[in-house]
This record gives C-alpha cells, structure tokens and sequence, in this order.
C-alpha cells in the first residue's frame, strides 16, 4: 500500500506574527523575569510563607469543610502543583507556580486533618464539683491584687468528675487549667494526682464580632476549660518524687530570693529560672510601656546572650593556650558547647514554645559552624519555620510565632544590608573602631528587630510604644554584657554556695534596667493606645514584612507598601458603634472620645478590657435614664432604644412613644417583640449567635459572633454543652 506524504497547510505570515505577539503578550516583562532569576536559591524561602498561606485560608473560611471537600481540593490542587511540576519543569513560572500550589494546598490539608483529629469539647459541670486529675505543671501566677500573694494555677490531665452523672466516665483526652486557693499550702509536683472541689466553665468565645478566638485555641491546644478551686487540694496517692529539673528550679528561685529582695530578686528568678509569677502588675506595665517586656519573657534573646557569653568565653580561653589553638577546631568545640549550655537554659526555665522555637534555630546555626556553612542565613529560617508549620500549622496565627520570626528576619535582612558598612567601621581592629562597630551592631539589633516587631505588636497588643528603641538601646547591652553573663556565673557558683557576690552583681544591673524601665515608661506617649488591627490588616502586614526581607534588590522596598497599608487600616477599618457582650449582661456605645457603658458586674471585666482594646478609648457610665431602665441612643440619624438593665425580666413592655422613631431595640432581657416591625437583639439573640457589634450608617448593619466565625468545629452549635463524658447509646 502506497502512502502519500502528510500535506501541512501553509499558514499565512501574518497570522504566524499574530501568534507570536499573543505569546509574547502572556510572558511577563524582562524586568520581572531578571528579578526572579536573581532570587537564585533564595525563593526556597517562599516555601513556609506559602504553606502558613494555606493555613490562613482554611482558618479563614466560613464554614466547615468536609472530609470529602478536603480531600477533594487537596487532590486537585496537588494535580495542578505537579502537573505544573512535571510539564514546565524547564519554565521557570510553571514551576515556582506548581511548587505554590504544592505548598499552599499542604498547609491547608495539614490544618485541616489536624483539626478533625482534636478530641471533641467535652461536659463540663456546670455546679462545684469534686474532680480528680493529673498534674501536668504547676505555674506561679502574678497576684489579682497589690495585697494579695501570689498564686498558681496547675494543669490536669486525665480528670475525672465526682458527679452522679459522670459516675464510671473515662478519663478527659483534653487538659483543664485550674488556678488554686491563695492559702492552699500544698504545692502539687508534676505527675502527682490531686483531687479538689471546682468551679469550671468551658472556654469563653470571643468578646465581639473578630475579637480574640479563644475557643480556636483551646481547640488547637488540647484544653477543654479553666476554673478555680473552691477548697484546699489533696493528695489522692502516694507523692510523687518532684523531677530534678522542677527541683532545681525552684532551689535557683529560692537562693535567689534568699540574696536579692522585692522585684529584682523576682525578675533575676525569671532570668535564671523561668519563674516569673513573683513580677507584680507595676513592674509588668512599666516594662511593657516602656517597650521592655520581651525581657521579661524567657525566648530566643535570653538564649542567644546565654549561648554567646558560653562561646565567647571558651573560644577565648581555648584560643590562649597555644596548643590547643594551632590543633584543635576551637570554633566548632565552642559552638557545640555553646548549644549544650543553651539547651540546658531552656530545660532549667521551662522549655517555653518561643524558647524551643529559638533553640531548633539556634541547632541549625551550631550545625552551620560545624560543617562550615553560612552560620546564619534566610535559608536555615525558612527550614525552621517550615518545619514548626508542618508539626503545628496554626501556629501561623500564634502570636509569639509571628513575633518571633519577624525579628530575626528583620535582623538577617538588615544585617545582610549592613554588613559591608560595618565592616568599613571595624576597620583594621582599632579598640576604639571595634567599640564603635559593637556599639553600632547593638542599635542596629534593638532596631531592626523593633522595627519588624512593632506592626505585630500593635495588631495583637493594642499599644505603641515609641521610645522602645531608647530603651532597648541601653537595657538589651546591659543584659547582654552585665545581667546574663554575671547570672550563668552565678548558676556556675550555686553547687559551691557562692553565688550571693554574682547575684548581687546581677541584681545592680536589673536594678539600672528597672530604674530605666520607669522613666521611660513616664515619658509622653511612652504608651499609646491603638484600636483593634483587622485581619487582613495583618495579613498584609506579614506578606510586606515577608517580601521586604526575603526579596533580594531594590524591588524589595515595594514590601513597605503593604505594611503601611495594613498599619493604616488601624483606623481605616470601621469601628463597632455598639457592643453587646454573648450574655447580654454588657452593654457599651461608642463615642468619638469615650466608650459609654452600661451596669456590669466583675464576670464582666475581661470583656471590657477587649472593647476598650478593640476601640482604644477610656469608659465612663452611660447616661442616669440608661441605668434605670429604658433609654433613646442617637447614632447619626439612627436612634437605637436600649435596655442594658429590666428587673421585670421583659415583662414591662416599651409603650409606642418609646418606640417612636426608633431603628433597632437592645435589651438584656427578652424583648418580646416589645417594638413593632422594629428588629431586637435580646437575651435569646446573644444565646443562639453569641456577642453582638452595631455599625452605624444609613442603615444599622447588625453582625453577630456566629454570623463573623461561620459554623467551624470550634464554634459550639447552638445549644450544644459539649460531647458527654460517658458512650453514648446505639440510638444517640
């Protein structure tokens, strides 16, 4: 059989031309391809960026996807990623984009599964009663009150209620925090098992429409509720032998109190010991308004002055014995001690989250100077960060997790900036340009760090404080070359009992910090108060501050953009006009200068303290006629009736000149349809949709807490106590 050659059709030039100008037309410009192509290894960067992402929008969803919608988007996503992967391998967008989807769609499918793999909310008594658990800490709690002893407050696992109901029920798979009686004298050890007679309640939600989540993280973080003992603890078999760590602790707390007094002996225990329940409400405030408080936090700071006095020191000494420096690597063998000394910094404080976080970074950096790579890089953070958001992905929105990384990013960043221009002034190693060049380094570090931390400390703590810079300025060395180095001499000297000269040389130094803390705190503006960051105010905030210090050129700088947007939504964003709390007990209306609120008890004071954040305004009582009953608010050309306080329980009905011109009702009693053709929030509104918030405008614009979070496993269902402590029947 004869075949004939395939004939192709001539195509026309002018369509060929057409053809290569809409390709042309889909590359992108030169520029950005040149930009791209710099980053070199630096885009491996991107990755946990990508994957706290994904965690973002799961978490930021309305509604509760299933298992089967799950699977389904990841195995979509997943497709594209390696489809992308596998046909544009050569092309350099197709990959970055297959390799974004990849990671994006794993820290939403982590998420995901980690959350339907939590231990359902269980029944929590709602009287006083007799439960039995495990200890799992015991914290030291800073005082309620000047005149009050400090208290403490222990974590149970595998509780048991003493109640008829729960008689024969399993062991609780979640912790409950308890705080106990400030004249309890027993002082239960880790792994001992206590019984005492509670007042429990289930985690609060959040105080109004986008306020904190604390039903989000206690469903993450394994708890099921807090309360408060009503009676002394006890034993309920034999004590347990307190471990050597929990031991030691509290032997470096006690000595130092024995030589140190007042606040400087609580803040050298913190220092030393990780206990820092002795630091009073004054000394916390100064500290924080001072722009000081990360001293008093045991993190990644503490650990690098530890590990940087250990490997100054033992490099210095090995370095003068000649020997030992021309034959044996004295870098490495500082470094590994160095990160011996800091780990056992970690384990005697209480192996916080921050300082484990800084001590998995700190590991990548001793291995860096080990195998003689780049010591401190993006890379080696970006692997740390990677590696915290697939074990635990909602840490994306984890405060000290953002913090913490946005510093030492910060740091790297301008650093890797600043590097050439410090060495220009460190010069040929005069003693006066090596002070210069440690001096400037110790600014640039209180700086940049500052810098990259404000945006986040604004949006989770409500406050600025512009003289932090002057502060850590003189605080950060002084602990750096004073406190930290003189208290590992006196944890060196505790064995021998000869510690009371190094602690009475550390406390000089705290004593200067503290000194330096109040003035600071007493300048104008030292503390100022911001109203409440938005969500997506700080998630611009992070990806600018992400690509200002990951990007490499000067394109970088278009990262400010971004961040000054979501700083600036701050007060761009609109503010509630009107607070409901989710019990209706706490009525609050805003005004420009002033929160005004209603009768409340002291169950209440939490959420006040959220508004007053959320709005940065003082509180005064609303008006006489308020607080007596019913009351006319003028919101614009609104008018709302308002009945924080109804001794008659909904009974006595508004009469219709009360209702006259009026666009909305609030009552903290039922308001049985009290207005006519008028909507209500009332007791049963706040039961069914939890706390309330009321933007004024043309039209009310009414959003309650349910509406805001949408139907998530963490939001209980309407009416839903929790999962039963005992199986359920086959029917049930």
């Amino acid at each position: 059989m004869k075949t004939e050659p395939l004939s192709v059709p001539d195509l026309d030039p002018r369509e060929l031309l057409v053809r290569e100008e809409r390709l042309d037309s889909l590359r992108p410009p030169p520029a950005v391809i040149r930009s791209v192509l710099d980053q070199g290894r630096q885009m491996i960067c991107w990755l946990p960026v990508a994957v706290g992402l994904g965690a973002v929008i799961y978490l930021a969803l309305p509604f509760e996807p299933s298992i089967l919608s799950v699977m389904l988007v990841t195995l979509l996503f997943g497709l594209s990623g390696t489809g992308c992967l596998w046909w544009g391998w050569q092309r350099l967008f197709p990959r970055l984009l297959g390799f974004a989807l990849l990671a994006v769609v794993t820290g939403f499918g982590d998420l995901a599964l980690q959350a339907r793999m939590q231990p359902p909310m269980p029944v929590l008594p709602t009287h006083a009663t007799v439960l039995t658990g495990r200890v799992q800490s015991l914290e030291i709690l800073p005082p309620r009150n000047d005149d009050e002893d400090d208290g403490h407050r222990v974590t149970l696992a595998d509780a048991v209620f003493e109640t008829p109901v729960d008689a024969g029920m399993a062991p609780l798979r979640r912790t409950l925090h308890i705080r106990l009686r400030d004249d309890d004298d027993l002082l239960p050890e880790p792994g001992s098992t206590i019984s005492l007679r509670t007042m429990l309640r289930p985690p609060p939600p959040p105080s109004w429409p986008g306020g904190r989540d604390l039903q989000r993280e206690a469903w993450f973080s394994g708890l099921a509720g807090s309360g408060y003992a009503l009676g002394p603890a006890s034993l309920t078999g034999a004590a347990s032998r307190p471990s050597r760590i929990e031991t030691l602790r509290e032997t470096v707390a006690f000595r130092t109190a024995a030589v140190l007094s007042d606040q400087t002996a609580a803040i050298a225990a913190t220092l030393l010991a990780g206990e820092a329940g002795g630091i009073d409400q004054q000394t916390r405030e100064a500290f924080s308004a001072s722009g000081l408080a990360h001293l008093l936090a045991v993190a990644g700071l503490h650990l690098g002055l530890v590990m940087a006095a250990v490997i100054v020191t033992l490099r210095c000494g090995l370095a003068s014995i000649e020997y030992i420096a021309l034959r044996w690597p004295c870098r490495q063998i500082a470094a590994v001690s160095g990160l011996l000394a800091g780990a056992g910094y970690v384990l005697l404080t209480g192996a916080h989250l921050p300082s484990l976080r800084a001590l998995g970074m700190a590991s990548l950096v001793t291995l860096a100077i080990v195998t003689g790579r780049r010591v401190l890089s993006m890379r080696s953070l970006s692997i740390v960060a990677l590696l915290i958001l697939l074990v635990s992905p909602v840490s994306v929105v984890d405060v000290s997790f953002q913090m913490s990384f946005a510093a030492v990013m910060g740091l790297i960043a301008g650093y890797g900036v600043l590097r050439e221009p410090l060495m220009r002034l460190r010069g040929e190693g005069d003693w006066y340009r090596v002070v210069a060049s440690y001096g400037a380094a110790l600014t640039l570090t209180s700086l940049l760090a500052g810098l990259a931390t404000l945006p986040v400390s604004m949006a989770h703590f409500g406050a600025l404080q512009p003289w932090f810079v002057l502060a850590n300025l003189v605080a950060v060395p002084l602990a750096a070359v004073w406190i930290m180095p003189v208290g590992l001499l006196a944890l060196v000297a505790m064995p021998f009992h000869a510690e009371a000269p190094f602690l009475k040389l550390m406390g000089v130094g705290i004593r200067i910090v503290q000194v330096l803390a109040e003035s600071v705190a007493a300048f104008p503006m030292a503390h100022q108060p911001v109203p409440a960051m938005p969500g997506w105010g700080l998630l611009l905030v992070m990806l600018g501050l992400c690509f200002l210090c990951l990007w490499k050129g000067r394109v970088c700088l278009a990262g400010l953009l971004p961040v000054a947007i979501g700083v600036a939504s701050i007060w761009l964003a609109p503010k509630p006009d009107i607070f409901i709390s989710a019990d209706a007990g706490l009525m609050a209306v805003r005004r420009p200068d002033v929160l005004l609120v209603g009768p409340h008890s002291g169950l209440e004071r939490r959420t006040l303290e959220d508004w007053q954040q959320a709005l940065a305004l003082p509180v005064a009582p609303l008006p006489p006629d308020c607080l007596a009953g019913l009351c006319r608010i003028s919101l614009g050309a609104q008018t709302v009736l308002l009945r924080p306080r109804d001794s008659s329980d909904g009974a006595i009905l508004p009469d219709a000149r009360q209702c006259d011109g009026v666009s909305l009702f609030i009552s903290a009693s039922p308001a049985r349809k009290g207005c006519a053709d008028v909507p209500s929030i009332d007791r049963f509104s706040v039961w069914r949709d939890g706390a309330y918030a009321v933007f004024a405008g043309r039209a009310f614009t009414i959003v309650s807490d349910r509406s805001w979070r949408g139907s998530r496993l963490w939001v209980p269902p309407v009416g839903w106590h929790g999962m039963p402590n005992l199986p359920l029947a086959q029917s049930e």
